[in-house]
């Protein structure tokens, strides 16, 4: 069975893109292992963490964790049409020191939202270009992009039918990828 990360872009307690990911687990119970990767207590990416000065204990979980799955789903919200700045810093902290990337060769599915109607588009273009600069092996269609997010889901913060069926199949995709 396969070992599934997932990390979630936003540090808000209740996020949409929490609420996604538990969408997400769901659909995965029984197909894969799935672990939940923090990305919430790793400080800022600074090189001198990496030799000159001890690397934090956040850093060298994180990294571990990282390197326990095969393959990672990504939820994220979009901050100023990027990713928000924690995804970016775990992006960051996972690549180095350098020679030792943990993110390379693991498959990834990227999935963005949003409660407007750009769905989250410039994150998740930019997610998927760093991780495929760090030779991940992203799963580029079909693409997922929920727009309106607030729409998609019921008051448990469960997918409306059309969008369940939808992302069923999008996972279905990814564990044959």
């Amino acid at each position: 069975m396969r070992k599934i990360g997932i990390i979630v872009g936003s540090l808000r307690k209740d996020s949409y893109s929490g609420k996604v990911a538990k969408n997400i687990e769901t659909l995965l119970k029984g197909k894969a292992e799935v672990k939940y990767i923090d990305i919430s207590k790793l400080p800022l990416y600074n090189q001198d963490y990496d030799g000159v000065i001890e690397t934090p204990k956040a850093y060298v979980e994180f990294r571990s964790e990282l390197s326990s799955v095969d393959a990672i789903v990504v939820v994220t919200p979009e901050h100023n049409r990027t990713m928000p700045a924690a995804l970016k810093n775990a992006l960051d902290v996972g690549s180095r020191p350098y020679g030792k990337n943990s993110w390379k060769h693991k498959t990834y599915l990227v999935l963005s939202q949003s409660p407007g109607n750009l769905s989250g588009f410039g994150a998740s273009n930019e997610v998927k270009m760093v991780l495929s600069f760090l030779n991940g092996r992203v799963m580029h269609q079909p693409e997922v992009y929920l727009a309106n997010i607030n729409t998609l889901l019921d008051e448990k913060g469960v997918f409306i039918p059309d969008t369940l069926k939808f992302i069923d199949s999008v996972v279905a995709k990814f564990l044959e990828f």
